[in-house]
């Protein structure tokens, strides 16, 4: 089974870059993408209808042209759930869940708090908000792969100017916290930690300088499961020979 993230930011944009070409030939079982960046409606050409998938899409609702994620299916899911039941958090277009038997791919585009303090502190409430409901889905006996733009680096080596950055939001103490919270106490496996534990690879480079050639990058791209699937992961990686977005695709291939 193979799972590919990708933060397209704006999906339109990306399509116009040839991602929809590229994954045509990953023969992923599930894509999930997230900032969109567009409604519905406005995706009528059959691009955003690929071939052979099942395509569900969760706008932003509070806000048009802006958030927004998708998951794109193989196979026609049981279920798909686009909502977690805070209105503030369901509107920007944020979460969707496709159900597959006993496993369940989300797509989660998780706030950034880089625009200023009033983003920030949503970030935190997020944080705290959410943490609940990711121990619901650990104790639920579902299998979880929640893919997507956590807007947050853990460790060291997931950024490449780790002192200059710790007053900076996706690299906050409270942040890498809260990772440290659901990647050791409560059990969730970053399947990038879990298949490569001391690589150093980037999945989002900013768009000033030359961050990107110079690979000046923050690993903030994740698919997190279920402790029941560690034993799954096969392999994972980052696809930067071609550019979509400022984000890299992140592709993990899972055991049947």
């Amino acid at each position: 089974m193979r799972i590919i993230s990708l933060n397209a930011n704006g999906i339109r944009s990306a399509a116009s870059k040839g991602v929809f070409d590229w994954l045509r030939k990953q023969d992923a079982d599930v894509v999930c993408l997230q900032e969109t960046k567009a409604q519905e409606g406005q995706l009528t050409d059959t691009m955003f209808r690929p071939d052979g998938h099942h395509c569900f899409y969760r706008d932003a609702s509070s806000k048009k042209g802006y958030s927004g994620v998708a998951i794109y299916a193989k196979r026609e899911p049981d279920q798909v759930l686009t909502e977690l039941g805070w209105d503030e958090f369901d509107n920007e277009g944020r979460y969707i869940e496709a159900r597959f038997g006993n496993l369940s791919v989300v797509s989660l585009y998780f706030p950034s708090g880089s625009s200023g303090d009033e983003r920030q502190q949503f970030k935190f409430k997020a944080m705290e908000w959410i943490t609940p409901i990711f121990d619901a889905w650990l104790k639920s006996g579902r299998d979880y792969v929640i893919c997507g733009d956590w807007n947050i680096v853990h460790t060291k080596n997931d950024i490449k100017n780790w002192s200059s950055n710790q007053k900076n939001s996706g690299c906050l103490p409270q942040e890498r916290a809260w990772l440290d919270l659901l990647f050791h106490d409560r059990g969730w496996v970053d399947s990038f930690r879990a298949i490569k534990p001391e690589a150093v690879e980037y999945t989002w480079w900013s768009n000033r300088g030359q961050a990107r050639a110079n690979n000046v990058g923050w690993r903030i791209d994740y698919q997190v499961c279920t402790p029941s699937l560690r034993a799954r992961l096969k392999d994972c990686s980052v696809y930067r020979d071609e550019r979509f977005s400022d984000h890299a695709p992140y592709i993990v291939d899972y055991a049947d």
